[in-house]
Order: structure tokens, then sequence, then C-alpha cells
């Protein structure tokens, strides 16, 4: 398949500038990316997924004031560039306090965890690396899920559906409306020998049909948290939980009054720079 090499430079450029320029780009179908010595941002997407018109209106509503950034592209040479950024910038992380351990099946002398998650990830986002993530599987080490039905919306590698599973959850269902990611996900739930982890590809309109559950992972993006959320809430067992991260913290009072407009306590937030993570309860 042929890539496009995109080279992004944000003014100011800084590291939260350049996490949420990954977040935005990766909204937008980009792939994978690869932070640059002279400060500027390597971004890779599929000739066939790009789109012009929605990259302009993604940069045009980037969500820090005040930041200019440019860009430039060529066609990609021809190699693989999932194992290239998988070599240069995928690394072996530890979540809560040494209890997970991420890696890929390319590292060796992995620490020992009491849940170790084996995830060949293809794209920037879903290895744990990124604080939505790392929130959201933190927030599971705290969570009894034994016995539970689980659902992890918008779930890329399928991690937290994992998680969940070695957690203790009944079964889980992941749902993505990537293709690709489906795939990605029925390959780490094999590399991981779990079972009871069905994948679908949609977006929430295929939930009508699926739970109810008990739990409900959602790491996506404000807007699509507020166009969905009565969706979920829907889906839930009296009393079931929804976990929901992948926003910033400014956007904290938007998507609490909404929960609370759908009978939604919130339980707990928590945060990791500007990323943020809410967990709500049905009353």
């Amino acid at each position: 398949m042929k890539y496009l090499e995109f080279i992004f430079k944000a003014e100011p450029s800084d590291q939260t500038i350049s996490d949420v320029l990954c977040a935005v780009l990766g909204e937008t179908g980009f792939e994978s990316f690869v932070e640059q010595e002279d400060g500027t941002l390597a971004a890779y997407i599929q000739a066939a997924d790009y789109d012009e018109n929605k990259l302009k209106e993604a940069l045009v509503d980037f969500p820090i004031a005040a930041t200019q950034i440019s860009y430039s592209w060529s066609e990609a040479e021809d190699r693989d560039w999932n194992e290239e950024w998988e070599k240069n910038f995928f690394q072996p992380i530890v979540i809560g306090g040494g209890r997970c351990v991420v890696h890929s099946t390319f590292h060796h002398d992995v620490p020992q965890a009491d849940y170790d998650i084996v995830i060949n990830p293809q794209m920037a986002f879903g290895t744990g690396h990124h604080q939505t993530t790392g929130l959201m599987m933190s927030e599971l080490l705290e969570t009894d899920l034994t016995g539970k039905h689980v659902l992890d919306m918008g779930c890329g590698t399928s991690i937290l559906a994992i998680l969940a599973k070695m957690r203790g959850a009944a079964d889980c269902e992941a749902v993505d409306i990537d293709e690709w990611c489906v795939r990605n996900s029925l390959e780490n739930i094999a590399l991981n020998h779990m079972d009871h982890i069905c994948v679908r590809q949609g977006d929430a309109s295929v939930l009508k049909d699926m739970g109810p559950f008990d739990v409900i992972l959602a790491n996506i993006n404000r807007n699509i948290l507020l166009r969905d959320m009565n969706q979920y809430v829907e889906r839930l067992v009296p009393g079931g939980e929804l976990l929901i991260s992948g926003f910033y913290d400014a956007d904290v009072p938007l998507l609490t009054q909404e929960a609370e407009k759908l009978g939604l306590k919130t339980i707990r937030i928590c945060q990791d720079k500007e990323w943020t993570m809410i967990r709500f309860r049905q009353n």
C-alpha cells in the first residue's frame, strides 16, 4: 500500500502541542507519528485515506489557541512504515505502579507484572503510551470486573478489552468504525490468547442489538462522546458504569453536564497533563 509522508511544523512548539496535534491527526486518518530532532512531526497516512479538506478543517479547529501549523508532504518511499514506527517509537510501558506492562512481540527483557499485554499496534494510539489510554488502563486496574459484561467502544487495538478480560470480565464486545482497527484488534486478541472478546465494525448505531453491559469504556473524543453518550447509557444495566476519556480538562464541564442529564453520577475524575478520564455510574 502507498503511504504519504507529512512534515508538520507548529509555532509555538512544545510537547503538549505535539501530543494534541497527534490526536487531531489521528482523527483524520493518520496512522503513525515520529517526532523529529528539529521539533517537527512526521506523520504517515495511506494515500487512499487522505482527505485534504478534512485535514485543513481539523487544523483550522486546532484546540490550542494561537498555534500556527504548516506542513509539506511527499510520497513515502516503499517500506514497512508500521515496522519502522514500532522499532523507533513504541517501547514497553509499565502502568499502574508496576501492575501492568504493555510491549510488542519484538521486545526483550520485558519487566514482570501482574498483567502482561502484547500489542502489535501498527498505529500511534492504543499502546498505553498516550495519556488517555494510560488513564483508562489505570482505572481498570482499580475496578472489580469479575463476571462483568464489558463494552470497549472505539476500541482501536482493543487493549482495553484485553485488560478487562484479564481482570476477570466474563466477556467483552469491542467496536470500532475503522476496518483496519478491527483487523488489528483480532491480531492482538490472538496474541494474548484471549477468548470471549467479540470485535465488530461500526459506530454507536450497532449497539441497539448488543448488551446490556455492566461497564462501558469509551476512549474517543469529546464530540463523539457528546453525540453518542445517550446510546451508551441505554445499553447500561441499572447501576452500570461508563468510563470515558479522549478529551481535555477544559471539556469536563460540558461532558459532566450531558451525563447528568442522562441520569449519570460522576464518581471520579483523573487527569494526566491536559488529558482527562471521567468515571460515571448510572443512578
